[in-house]
């Protein structure tokens, strides 16, 4: 029920990426950044120092530093230490207890961690949208446009995608500030965005237009 073992994968290049199903545009007046679960607890399983983990790291510090210089509004998922039985629900069964209540494997590193002005939400289930207000901060900010970068692709990122689509606000995963369990659930995840719920994107390319 733990995390596995990642082993280390090159992240996609946009010739490998799939084609999208729509061509949605990011609009910086429209958009917000959500930084999915980037907690130790969660890329403690990634060899360090290698791809995944390194890319997606260092193309998320830059689309953070473009969303604050845009005015696109930052916020940060994050799960709860030391959870309950119950406010894990189902996520026991699959995954064990969680998080521990530890701040080294609670905190987000240093290079994409929050600053003053972000915004950050406790997040309980696979999607950023269950049992949080993320939906309703969104709406209170005039925004319908998320863009995605963090972990899991193939699980909360992916779900989260399509969380956004049921409620009609526009998902942008960008697949090199993702990563996931191997290359090829990380390829499973893009797939299945691009045709179902969202557009399939790169650093490079999300605030190409502005």
């Amino acid at each position: 029920m733990a995390l596995p073992k990642i082993s280390a994968y090159p992240l996609p290049v946009p010739a490998e990426l799939p084609a999208n199903r729509v061509s949605w545009t990011v609009d910086p007046a429209r958009a917000v950044l959500l930084v999915h679960d980037l907690q130790q607890h969660f890329l403690s399983a990634f060899p360090a120092g290698q791809e995944p983990l390194t890319g997606m790291l260092a193309h998320t510090a830059r689309l953070l530093k473009e969303a604050r210089r845009l005015g696109v509004p930052v916020v940060y998922s994050a799960q709860r230490g030391g959870q309950t039985p119950e406010q894990r629900g189902l996520q026991l069964d699959f995954w064990g207890p969680g998080v521990a209540d530890d701040p080294e494997v609670l905190a987000v590193p240093e290079a994409v961690a929050p600053e003053p002005g972000d915004h950050t939400l406790t997040k309980w289930k696979y999607s950023a949208f269950a049992r949080t207000d993320l939906e309703d901060r969104m709406r209170a900010w005039g925004r319908d446009q998320l863009a995605i970068v963090g972990v899991y692709a193939h699980i909360g990122v992916m779900m989260t995608a399509a969380d956004a689509w049921s409620r009609d606000i526009r998902a942008f995963v960008v697949a090199d500030a993702v990563a996931d369990f191997s290359r090829e659930e990380h390829d499973m995840a893009l797939r299945w965005a691009a045709g179902r719920c969202a557009v399939v994107t790169t650093a490079d390319a999300l605030f190409e237009e502005v």
